[in-house]
């Protein structure tokens, strides 16, 4: 995900294709190989340039017991964002996801961080931003090529092999899989931090039957670094590597519905999809930026879009603008509404019209709810008026709610026009 992001999304829609099994028939690799396990190792990390994978671990198998208190104490806390495998036993025991497992390989690969000439917002052709984690093709794609291409490798060479891959869309703990297998360290802001790329990297993993040796953990660690913690704008990184995923603005930006809290709407800022507050203020992160694989190249209207046009888009033009970015997994509709706050948030005036008109014609009550907050933080009297009309025909009683407290705000304020918010 992306920055910092939240516990990675289940996302169903992909979930068939990257959690899948290829077992063969002969269930364990011949046992007269048991010598060559060390020499298959490296002669596979030898092959990651072919494979397209910039870094690759392998972890044991043993279930990962330290894990699951920590996960019992996290879902007690409400902390949980909702998109997790729900069983704990899964995340924490792979031997429930493969059977008989006796290693695990963790790949690390790395996108970039810094975007060549970026557009720029201004007055009345203000933008939004996705996060890092969303540019160029949806990076489950680009793992899973990643993971077919080692297993046909593994395969080829051990033919009795049997694995499962996955990307986060698996009941494993990828950043746990990642830690034991050596790829970095799980620093404070709760995304694997590596040596070599920073913490700008995906994550995939394998479980195999085949019993490669292990890779030492990294020992590098943030140290009494808090530069995240502090950075986090919700207050979301509640200690060193414990995140609260319903404060996160990550995971804000991918739920659908409407922001109760005014707070947070403030704090996504023009966020559209995703936040990588805490990985831009990393030092491990400083000066990092690999742009070497074309699938990640971002296009920079794409990923920095004007905001009005995302008001009034169909179905058909949000898959032709967003369809092949990870951004796309949960439709069109919170974007729209990320776009709605982010006007709200820059108070651009000159949006007023547009959001009127979605108060008044939308379908949808959370973007009508949404529109109604932004209009009351713009003020003016158009939007006074726009809200004071609404109220009256407004049948929905959530956003109904909304449209009163926008007026509440303007009625007890007398705001004008004014300007503000910085852009992410």
């Amino acid at each position: 995900m992306a920055a910092a992001e939240v516990e990675e999304p289940v996302r169903r829609k992909h979930k068939a294709m990257m959690n899948r099994s290829d077992e063969h028939r002969n269930a364990v690799p011949d046992g007269s190989l048991r010598g060559d396990w060390r020499q298959l190792k490296e002669e596979l990390k030898a092959a990651l340039p072919e494979l397209g994978i910039d870094k690759l671990g392998v972890a044991s198998a043993e279930p990962f017991t330290e894990l699951k208190q920590i996960l019992l104490n996290h879902r007690e806390k409400g902390h949980e964002s909702g998109f997790e495998e729900k069983d704990i036993e899964k995340r924490v025991d792979p031997a429930l996801t493969l059977a008989e497992p006796r290693s695990i390989l963790s790949i690390a690969i790395a996108y970039p961080s810094k975007l060549h000439d970026p557009p720029r917002s201004e007055p009345g052709a203000y933008r939004g931003i996705l996060s890092r984690s969303a540019w160029g093709m949806d990076y489950h794609h680009v793992l899973r090529n990643r993971l077919e291409r080692l297993e046909a490798w593994l395969v080829e060479r051990v033919p009795g092999a049997r694995v499962q891959s996955m990307v986060d869309t698996g009941a494993l703990v990828d950043r746990a899989v990642a830690e034991r297998a050596g790829i970095g360290w799980l620093g404070k802001n709760c995304s694997v931090i590596t040596p070599e790329f920073g913490s700008w990297v995906f994550l995939g993993e394998m479980i195999t039957n085949i019993p490669l040796p292990p890779d030492q953990p990294v020992t590098e660690s943030c140290g009494d670094c808090t530069l995240c913690i502090d950075a986090c704008p919700t207050g979301a990184l509640v200690g060193p590597g414990q995140l609260n995923a319903q404060r996160c603005v990550s995971y804000l930006t991918q739920t659908k519905g409407i922001i109760e809290d005014d707070e947070l709407k403030r704090k996504i800022g023009n966020r559209l999809y995703g936040c990588d507050t805490c990985q831009i203020v990393c030092p491990k992160n400083k000066g990092v930026h690999f742009g070497h694989h074309p699938e990640f190249v971002p296009d920079p209207e794409q990923v920095k879009p004007l905001l009005k046009p995302l008001l009034f888009m169909s179905n058909r033009e949000f898959k032709e603008r967003f369809g092949t970015s990870s951004a796309s997994w949960r439709g069109r509709k919170p974007i729209q509404r990320n776009a709605i706050l982010a006007l709200g948030n820059f108070r651009d005036a000159s949006s007023v019209p547009q959001l009127a008109e979605l108060l008044r014609k939308d379908e949808r009550p959370e973007i009508r709810a949404t529109a109604a907050w932004a209009l009351g933080r713009i003020g003016g009297e158009s939007a006074r008026e726009a809200l004071a009309v609404a109220l009256e025909r407004e049948g929905d009683e959530a956003a109904r709610r909304e449209i009163g407290k926008a007026l509440h705000t303007l009625n007890e304020s007398g705001r004008v026009n004014e300007h503000g918010n910085d852009e992410v």
